[in-house]
């Protein structure tokens, strides 16, 4: 079944081109002009990524970045601005965005990002054999009492609340706990979670690392799992141990 994308963008000729753009690499593409239309596109029809533009008319896209992040069937979202300011970027991450891309863009690049996110947001095996998934089991690891199963993407508190992590949250921390107590550089992060390198302003992983923080750590402020590495990068400072086997973690 072709994986559905909703474009949201007050520019007819933008929502043109992306629609014919897509359509021609097997996505279900759909557009609209404003946060109104999007509500109502959305109460019949599901949207497995929004392109969401932050300069629209009436409502400020960084709104709608929110209210998407809020739903109960949330879809992966990528934003789309042609606004200057890194802040502007960093506020989308922070309000739960996948990715962003700056107008102009490339639209191999856009295609990049957009299959990015979708193969995050993908079960676990997913786009597998049937062979290969049957012999691969979840892996599931257990780090300061949290329980973080892959498989199933979940992740629980010690008392074992469920935690609602985003796509992306979740994917930096299934990143840490495959790799406890190894200082990885902000290239690296960027290349497992967007598909490349960090430029010399960007902050998406800091800023993920931030949300993060907020969910795992006691006090976010002081944070005891999720080291800073000066210069380097982070370092997840946590004793994991799987269902497999012990990690290399420090004692």
């Amino acid at each position: 079944m072709a994986e559905r994308i909703l474009v949201v963008d007050d520019e007819e000729g933008i929502r043109e081109l992306l629609c014919a753009y897509l359509s021609d690499f097997g996505f279900e593409v759909a557009a609209v002009a404003d946060g109104a239309e999007m509500r109502r596109h959305l109460a019949e029809h599901r949207a497995d990524l929004v392109l969401l533009d932050l300069g629209l008319p009436h409502e400020d896209g960084l709104v709608l970045a929110r209210e998407l992040r809020s739903r109960d069937d949330v879809p992966g979202i990528i934003i789309v601005t042609g606004r200057g300011e890194p802040v502007d970027r960093i506020l989308g991450l922070e309000l739960g965005a996948d990715d962003y891309i700056p107008k102009p863009f490339d639209l191999r690049e856009l295609v990049a990002r957009v299959r990015s996110v979708l193969r995050r947001l993908r079960p676990e095996g997913a786009a597998q054999p049937a062979a290969a998934h049957t012999a691969r089991q979840p892996e599931r690891f257990e780090f300061d009492g949290w329980r973080i199963d892959l498989g199933a993407r979940s992740v629980a508190l010690p008392d074992g609340t469920s935690v609602a992590l985003t796509t992306s949250e979740f994917d930096l921390l299934a990143t840490f706990v495959r790799h406890p107590n190894r200082a990885l550089t902000r290239n690296e992060l960027m290349d497992v979670l967007y598909r490349r390198e960090a430029g010399p302003f960007d902050r998406a992983i800091d800023v993920l690392v931030g949300r993060l923080r907020r969910k795992i750590e006691r006090d976010p402020a002081d944070p005891k799992l999720v080291k800073s590495v000066r210069g380097v990068g982070y370092l997840f400072a946590a004793r994991v141990t799987s269902d497999r086997r012990p990690s290399d973690a420090a004692h």
